[in-house]
């Protein structure tokens, strides 16, 4: 008698825990086919955005059309440079223990696939993504090239410093270069905000 018990109660577990996996997999399912209707419905009001390609340019600027080309020929310095700044870190950095500025951090592109967006405003997405992200990219390796070789603030305030310009040594401040910069060749993995002891015995 107790054991048919038993029997009942693990049969009627074992019916339960199916049911919960059944109501659990119908839920998910709902969800999943609400997901894609939104993901549907947003894209629908994205290209709702969009102007066409004819449009578009009959509502340009004709300065704007006729200086496009100083623009793009900008390609080729851009190219140049990370072609450049590239060599040069794979070659320098591994000398200097410098560690390699990742590129893939600077270079983004994830705004040419908007569906609001036409050809010509991808493009200049994917331009601007690329041209900014050199510059950038460019910028941290020539701030930890000026960290390892010349760590030192200008006498004049300067605007838009890179992140490690604070850690730097201060204008005519002989002293603490001379026994910091060793140690500060070393820091390039900590904050590069965090301005460093001036204070220490020479290495």
């Amino acid at each position: 008698m107790i054991k048919n018990n038993l029997n009942d109660l693990l049969a009627r577990i074992q019916t339960l825990q199916e049911d919960v996996e059944e109501e659990y997999r119908k839920a998910r399912e709902e969800l999943q086919e609400k997901q894609a209707q939104l993901a549907e419905e947003f894209l629908r009001q994205q290209k709702r955005y969009k102007i066409g390609l004819f449009r578009f340019l009959l509502r340009s600027n004709f300065l704007d059309i006729i200086t496009a080309p100083v623009i793009y020929i900008g390609w080729i310095p851009f190219l140049l440079m990370d072609l450049f700044v590239t060599v040069y870190q794979t070659i320098c950095f591994p000398v200097y223990r410098i560690p390699k500025v990742k590129r893939s951090d600077y270079l983004v592109f994830d705004r040419e696939d908007l569906p609001y967006l036409n050809i010509i405003e991808k493009f200049n997405c994917f331009y601007c993504s690329y041209g900014n992200g050199v510059a950038a990219y460019t910028r941290e390796v020539a701030a930890r090239t000026e960290q390892y070789w010349c760590p030192i603030k200008h006498a004049r305030r300067i605007k838009a410093a890179h992140e490690r310009y604070p850690r730097f040594f201060d204008h005519g401040d002989a002293e603490a270069f001379r026994q910091g910069l060793n140690r500060l060749r070393r820091q390039f993995d900590e904050d590069p905000r965090k301005k460093p002891e001036t204070k220490e015995r020479m290495e």
